[in-house]
């Protein structure tokens, strides 16, 4: 099945109140477990690269390359993400090697700095058919916009949309990155706010520190984008401490990396349940 851009799976979820899951790849067997997880369920899914992904590997390319070949590969749509780019050179890139989606993160930048760097960015993405993601607020970093006390105005966000033509924009309704409980309290009301002024689909970061009953309420009340990383790491790593523990002589990483892709793969069925896919 041939890639799809994000909207084919916002549009639709949005107007009929599901959410769709957007998971985080760093190795191959991320990708190999997210489409294996979507294609049980039959649902459409977001494979992301962070710009961090892109530098622990040395270089965008090759990750980029596995993924792609993954999703083009799939018999569900799949879309191929570029995550929290601050590097408009590696927007550029992640365009000419065939992604379907960017994010264009100018949150570290006051407002009119991001708008200006949104709105160009915007403009070469749609010129080659690619969908934008932003995100909108004045402090950027893992603790920066979406932390915890910070909220998005939603008239703010209205206005920022308009003047990009962004296709989706990630908001700060009470969650933070890089949790590893599952204990943010989301603004529900804040969401439901956003929802009702803001004319493209929401993105909910910081998802892994949400409890499940949230993230379903989430989506009920107004987001559509779910980015999910934090909570995969740790199904990945905790198969792998486990399988090793119980096999002290193996030394095949196959087997471990495999105990763990198929760890994520339940997760995500079970995760995309919640979210109410497909």
């Amino acid at each position: 099945m041939p890639l799809v851009t994000t909207d084919r799976l916002l549009d639709p979820a949005r107007a009929e109140g599901r959410g769709v899951g957007a998971f985080n790849v760093i190795q191959v067997e991320h990708a190999e477990a997210f489409v294996a997880a979507a294609t049980r369920v039959g649902s459409g899914v977001v494979l992301q690269i962070s710009q961090n992904a892109a530098r622990w590997h040395g270089a965008l390319e090759p990750i980029a390359a596995a993924t792609l070949a993954i999703a083009r590969a799939a018999d569900v749509p799949v879309v191929v993400h570029l995550d929290h780019a601050e590097d408009r050179d590696l927007v550029t890139e992640a365009i000419g090697l065939g992604f379907t989606s960017v994010m264009y993160d100018g949150s570290a930048l006051d407002y009119d700095d991001n708008v200006a760097a949104t709105a160009a960015v915007v403009a070469e993405a749609h010129a080659r058919g690619v969908f934008v993601e932003a995100e909108l607020g004045k402090v950027g970093g893992k603790d920066g916009v979406h932390a915890p006390g910070v909220r998005t105005d939603p008239a703010e966000a209205v206005a920022f949309v308009e003047a990009t033509g962004v296709d989706a924009l990630a908001v700060a309704v009470g969650s933070s990155h890089a949790m590893t409980d599952r204990t943010a309290s989301l603004d529900f009301a804040r969401i439901a706010e956003l929802r009702a002024a803001v004319p493209v689909p929401l993105v909910l970061h910081g998802s892994s520190g949400v409890p499940d009953a949230d993230l379903t309420r989430a989506v009920e009340t107004g987001m559509t984008k779910i980015n999910v990383s934090t909570h995969l790491n740790n199904t990945l790593t905790t198969a792998l401490r486990a399988y090793l523990d119980a096999n002290p002589t193996v030394v095949d990483p196959r087997k471990y990396l495999g105990a763990g892709r198929d760890a994520m793969r339940d997760e995500v069925v079970r995760l995309l349940g919640v979210l109410r896919a497909p």
